[in-house]
C-alpha cells in the first residue's frame, strides 16, 4: 500500500490559506500538516518527511522578524528544505521568502500592485516542466508591496509591466508573487481587514472594492483553473518525481 503523502502548509493569516490547491491535495488523497504560525503554532523541527512544502501569504514583510519573531525560524526551514531538494511551492509572501531563504534581497516597490493585471510568461517558462504550458499572458490578482531580487541560479518565470520578478524556480522549488488560486468569496474576506482595504486604498482611493470584485469575478475561473493545471504539474511532475524516483513518463498528471 502506497503511504500517504504529507504536504507541510505555512499559514500566515486565516484569510490566506493555499486557496483551490487545498481541494486539489484533498481530492488526491493528501494530508496536509497545517501551521499557523499567526496563532503562534510551532514549526516542525524537521522539513524531512514531508512530501512537499506550500508557503502562502501574508501581510508582513519578509524584513519584519522583530514584529514577527518566527519569521526567522520560518526562513530557515525554507532554506534547509531547499538546499535539501524538498518541492517547495511559494504564493506572494510565499515566494518573498523563499527568494530571502535563497539569499536575496526583498524590499518594498515603489508602490503597491494591487487589483487584477496582466502577468507575462518569460522565455524561459516555455521549457519549463511546470510553466511550459501557461499562457505568454494570463490575468492574476495582485496584492502586494514589496518585491525581490531573483535568486542567484534561479530561473525567471514571469513578469509583469511594473514589477519584473513574478514567478521562478530553483531546482524543485517555485515561487510566485501573483495570486491564481483565490476564490471570489476569499477576495471578499481580505477586503474586509484592515490591513488589507488600507493597502487597496492606498493603491486606489477609496471605492476600489466594488470594481476590484468584479473585475475578479469575471477573471476567477480562467485564473482558478490555470491555478489548478500549474499545481498539478508540479505536483506530478515535480513532487512526483522527487517522492517516487520515477521519471516524468511515469507519474500521469491525472494522479492529482
Amino acid at each position: 500500500m502506497t503511504a500517504q503523502p504529507e504536504f507541510l502548509l505555512l499559514q500566515h493569516a486565516a484569510c490566506e490559506p493555499a486557496g483551490v490547491h487545498e481541494q486539489q491535495l484533498t481530492d488526491a488523497g493528501a494530508a496536509i500538516r497545517r501551521v499557523r504560525l499567526y496563532a503562534g503554532e510551532p514549526l516542525p523541527q524537521d522539513h524531512r518527511g514531508f512530501a512537499g512544502l506550500i508557503v502562502v501569504g501574508g501581510p508582513m514583510g519578509v524584513y519584519e522578524d522583530k514584529r514577527y519573531p518566527w519569521l526567522a525560524r520560518e526562513l530557515s526551514l525554507i532554506a534547509a528544505a531547499a538546499s535539501g531538494e524538498l518541492p517547495i511551492w511559494g504564493i506572494c509572501l510565499g515566494a518573498q521568502l523563499l527568494a530571502a531563504a535563497l539569499g536575496s534581497k526583498v524590499y518594498p516597490g515603489e508602490s503597491p500592485e494591487i487589483g487584477v493585471m496582466t502577468v507575462q510568461s518569460a522565455d524561459a517558462a516555455r521549457d519549463d516542466p511546470v510553466f511550459g504550458t501557461a499562457p505568454a499572458r494570463f490575468q492574476a490578482l495582485q496584492w502586494h508591496g514589496d518585491t525581490y531580487d531573483l535568486p542567484a541560479g534561479a530561473v525567471r518565470l514571469a513578469g509583469s509591466e511594473r514589477y519584473p520578478q513574478q514567478a521562478f524556480r530553483v531546482g524543485s522549488a517555485y515561487g510566485m508573487q501573483f495570486h491564481l488560486e483565490v476564490s471570489v468569496p476569499l477576495l471578499g474576506e481580505w477586503a474586509r481587514l484592515p490591513a488589507y482595504a488600507d493597502g487597496l486604498r492606498e493603491a486606489h482611493g477609496e471605492g476600489a472594492l466594488p470594481g476590484l470584485l468584479a473585475a475578479w469575478e469575471r477573471e476567477a475561473p480562467r485564473a482558478n483553473a490555470l491555478a489548478r493545471e500549474l499545481f498539478g504539474r508540479w505536483l506530478s511532475l515535480v513532487v512526483g518525481r522527487q517522492s517516487g524516483g520515477a521519471s516524468t513518463a511515469e507519474i500521469p498528471a491525472a494522479r492529482w
